[in-house]
């Protein structure tokens, strides 16, 4: 936790025009405190490698002391919690992420430590058809109890964050601005559940305009505190295809939902898969076998084996197969049930959450 002092000099930091985190970071690494930064000589930090004079030109200015006392009121007297980018509350997968906020601000209960995070992100116009996909994922993934992260926006956003809420799930909402406000105001009486079963993130202050622009250093906080960012329906062009671009510059996988050829609010996917900068995905299975989740795991939800269970054609495939064989690879439950990996995983994930099947390490599957 840093000191009050401390935290007066690393938001003014923040305030400092033409310095960006990944600057501010390499003058705290160097230096060893925002303070110390303000305090040392221009000559001494203009010989920091990659820190020019332009960089520097505004450090001195006393408006930036004098806006971070005003923002550190605001933070005393609303009780905000932070989390400075060096600290072991900061989100752990943000930390690798060179371009990380130095400071953010928080509400709720945020609980990331050695948990599954998936981002889920989309159009604002979402249809009928990508709502209850969105739905329908978040409660087939619901039993390996995630966190899911969204920006709070319309369509998508909500609708993935809705579905956490019902499902007892932690979710977090990504703002674009500060924690003196809610936009969208629709949105508003969402925000007591939230704080309770996750909370709020923000780099944001809270006199901070709002910005277009804003929304889209957001977004690097979506795709940075997560394992995986998934997109489900977007058009050609987007702020969810930023995210998208994010995740993957940040090596963080990223899964796209796929739709018709000639559907508007799907060509931001479709390209995606396209292109290959996404996984395809058609069900919760696709995510849990390209990320290698092991579905046996503390934070699982307990399920029982159910009797008299309803299968479908492959369900019953499969798991008679798997009673004959007492236990199997996942490629060679593939060759032998002739199915496509996609499928059988997709399958293996139903007969799981029914309590029928369950999985070892090294993809092997076995009945219960």
């Amino acid at each position: 936790m840093l000191s009050k002092t401390e935290l007066l000099y690393v938001l003014a930091l923040q305030r400092v025009p033409n310095l960006g985190d990944i600057s501010a970071k390499k003058l705290i690494n160097t230096i060893g405190s925002a303070e110390g930064i303000f305090k040392e000589k221009r000559s001494h930090l203009l010989k920091i490698p990659g820190i020019g004079s332009l960089k520097l030109k505004y450090l001195d200015e006393r408006n930036c002391l004098s806006e971070a006392e005003r923002e550190l009121h605001f933070i005393e007297n609303e009780g905000i919690e932070y989390s400075y980018f060096m600290d072991p509350a900061y989100p752990e997968r943000l930390k690798h992420c060179l371009d990380g906020p130095i400071l953010l601000f928080q509400t709720g209960n945020v609980d990331l430590k050695n948990r599954k995070v998936i981002s889920i992100v989309g159009t604002r116009k979402v249809t009928t058809y990508g709502a209850s996909f969105c739905r329908q994922l978040v409660e087939e993934l619901a039993s390996l109890n995630p966190v899911i992260v969204s920006g709070f926006a319309y369509g998508v956003d909500i609708t993935a964050q809705r579905a956490a809420l019902d499902c007892g799930l932690q979710t977090i909402g990504c703002l674009a601005h500060g924690l003196n406000q809610i936009y969208p105001k629709s949105h508003k009486k969402y925000v007591s559940n939230i704080n309770e079963n996750g909370g709020f993130l923000t780099e944001f202050w809270s006199d901070d305009p709002f910005d277009r622009n804003n929304f889209l250093k957001r977004n690097r906080i979506i795709a940075g505190i997560s394992e995986a960012t998934i997109v489900i329906e977007s058009a050609e062009k987007g702020g969810s295809l930023v995210t998208a671009d994010i995740a993957n510059s940040y090596d963080r996988d990223v899964f796209a939902v796929p739709g018709r050829a000639g559907d508007v609010q799907s060509q931001g996917c479709n390209n995606l898969i396209k292109t290959q900068r996404a996984h395809l995905l058609t069900s919760a299975a696709d995510l849990v076998y390209v990320l290698g989740w092991d579905l046996e795991t503390e934070t699982a939800k307990p399920k029982q084996t159910r009797l008299f269970v309803e299968l479908n054609e492959s369900e019953k495939c499969i798991w008679k197969y798997l009673k004959e064989k007492d236990k199997e690879l996942l490629d060679i439950i593939s060759i032998e049930c002739s199915m496509p990996i996609h499928k059988v995983t997709s399958v293996l994930l139903s007969l799981e959450l029914k309590g029928l099947v369950q999985p070892l390490p090294g993809k092997l599957f076995r009945t219960v």
